[in-house]
This record gives structure tokens, C-alpha cells and sequence, in this order.
């Protein structure tokens, strides 16, 4: 990054590490004035991490890499050409040559990345890396909990965000051994079902639990109403003859009111967090304007970290 990309700075977080990690970076960091390590109370995990980093950073362009040597700082010019070539807000690097376990991890993963491409609608390879270049105002604005990191790309897109894929080398651990394998796969289809759900529904969530809630409602309306006709007109034994149909009937019913049910509270939050002013429902790009009033770069999130280390 030296002498290329000038002015630079370099944060590490250190996720509670039990290793040399604390001291080796203390060093560092006491060498260099661009360098900042930020040691989290506890290890919160990867997403958390990654949020730290991204709310410390204050440059334009922030890289994210993980620790464990896998990613060759050389892709890093790679990525940034691309990504100003592209003009695009995201440079997403591809690991398209993996040296992983092909049945532990590569069979895995590409059965999850071509999930998360299909139900996100983000046609990239590799939604598990964290080797990306982003531009400041795009990664500030997402919300990063969970094991979110993984759908950054599908979460960035959802605000309009350009997502160009670049190859880069994988490299075999030097050391140590992944926490990630077979295990992890039912924690990922859930975090895909939860992602498709934000963006397709985020806004409307009665659209998603109303089909539901309606079908359950009808069609245990419509059992409930035949068997009253039967007792009444025929004066059938419903309970003798009809007892479990009955039972469908009335659980069919319940099991709609309380989809719709759902479906109206979360209208209410959503429009309780959007009319809170907490965050705008649009991004965006350029403002073209004569009026000096227009000239600060629109819905571009602060940094408080930057902020306070400024003010100091």
C-alpha cells in the first residue's frame, strides 16, 4: 500500500485471540502511526468483527481481508483496479481456484453461493470471502449482525449498489484449521431464507404472511361452513362423522388469524422504524445542483469513531 495508495491506514481486529495476536500487533502498532488495533471484550465472531472494522475505518475506500494468511495482500492492486475501472461501489474477489476439501467445504459452499445468488438476485460466484474493496458511504449504510458479512453483496445491492467479481488467488493455511465445514450448512440456509425475506419484504411484510394467513382463513372457513350446513340442514353428527375434518377446519382458521396477525405487526414496526427517521428508504447517488446546499455527498453515513478521534 505504500508509496501507491498514500494516505493509508491499517486496523486490526483482534477478536479476543488467546495467542501472541495482542502483544505482536501492540508492537506493531506502537512502530507505526497508521496502524490502529481495535481487541473486542469477548469474540463476538466474524460478522461482528468486520463491523468494527468497517465502523473504526475512515478512509474513502475500505479493504477488508481475513487474518489467516488465505488472502495475498498482491490481489489487493488487482482488486482496486477493477474496482476503479468498473466504477463500481463493491470489488467482490472470487476465490475461483480453491484448495480446500473438495466434500468439507468446496461442495458446500457452491451449493450455498448458488442459493444465495438465485433468491438474492446477485449473480457472483463467491458470497463467503470477505476480500473485498468497498466504497465508504455503501458499507456504512448496512447493518452487519448475526453472520450477515456473507450477504453483504446481496444486502449492498438491495440499496443499488455496482458489484464487480474479481478473481484472486486462495492460499492453504499456513497454520491452524478452519472453524467452518458441514456443520455450518443448515446456519447459512437459514441466513438465506431470513436474506430473501429482507429483500424481497423488508417493507411489506404482510405480503409475505397474507397469501398464507388468507388461504389458512378461507380454507378453514370453507370446512367450518360446509359442516354447519351438514347439522343444520342434514342434522348430522359433526363430532361422530366429522370430528377430525372439524378439527382441520378450526386449526386452519387459527393458523391464518395468527399469520395475519404477524403480518399487521410487522407493518407496524416497519412503519415505526421508517417514519422514526432512524433510516431513509432510498439512497441516493449524486445531486446535481447550483445550490451550495446540495454539495455534502447525500445519505452518506458518519463515522462517531473518526469523528471523536478528530475532535480529540
Amino acid at each position: 500500500m505504500t508509496g501507491r495508495y498514500d494516505p493509508v491506514e491499517f486496523v486490526y481486529v483482534d477478536d479476543q485471540s488467546s495467542d501472541a495476536t495482542p502483544q505482536l500487533l501492540k508492537e506493531i502498532a506502537e512502530l507505526d502511526p497508521r496502524v490502529s488495533v481495535l481487541r473486542l471484550k469477548r469474540n463476538y465472531g466474524q460478522t461482528t468483527a468486520l463491523a468494527a472494522g468497517f465502523d473504526f475505518a475512515s478512509g474513502e475506500i475500505v479493504i477488508s481481508m481475513d487474518g489467516d494468511l488465505q488472502h495475498d495482500p498482491s490481489d489487493i492492486p488487482v482488486l482496486l483496479q477493477a474496482f476503479e475501472e468498473s466504477e463500481a461501489d463493491i470489488a467482490s474477489g472470487w476465490r475461483q481456484k480453491r484448495v480446500d476439501n473438495f466434500f468439507l467445504r468446496r461442495l458446500p459452499s457452491r451449493v450455498a453461493n448458488w442459493l444465495m445468488a438465485k433468491l438474492s438476485g446477485v449473480d457472483i460466484h463467491d458470497f463467503g470471502t470477505t476480500f473485498k474493496v468497498y466504497r465508504r458511504e455503501i458499507i456504512k449504510d448496512i447493518p452487519l449482525y448475526g453472520e450477515m458479512h456473507r450477504f453483504i453483496p446481496a444486502l449492498a445491492a438491495w440499496n443499488g449498489a455496482r458489484i464487480v467479481e474479481v478473481p484472486i488467488r486462495n492460499i492453504v493455511r499456513p497454520g491452524g484449521k478452519s472453524h467452518y465445514g458441514l456443520s455450518r450448512t443448515l446456519r447459512v440456509l437459514f441466513d438465506i431464507i431470513t436474506i430473501r425475506f429482507l429483500l424481497r419484504y423488508m417493507t411489506r411484510p404482510l405480503h409475505f404472511f397474507g397469501p398464507a394467513g388468507l388461504l389458512g382463513l378461507f380454507g378453514g372457513g370453507a370446512i367450518l361452513l360446509t359442516l354447519f350446513a351438514q347439522k343444520v340442514l342434514r342434522h348430522t353428527a359433526i363430532f361422530v362423522e366429522h370430528g377430525p375434518l372439524l378439527v382441520l377446519g378450526m386449526m386452519l382458521c387459527l393458523f391464518g388469524i395468527q399469520l395475519l396477525a404477524v403480518g399487521l405487526v410487522g407493518e407496524l414496526l416497519t412503519r415505526t422504524h421508517f417514519e422514526s427517521g432512524a433510516n431513509p428508504i432510498y439512497r441516493i447517488e449524486r445531486v446535481i445542483s447550483l445550490s451550495a446546499r446540495h454539495d455534502a455527498t447525500p445519505n452518506s453515513s458518519q463515522n462517531p469513531l473518526a469523528a471523536r478521534r478528530a475532535g480529540r
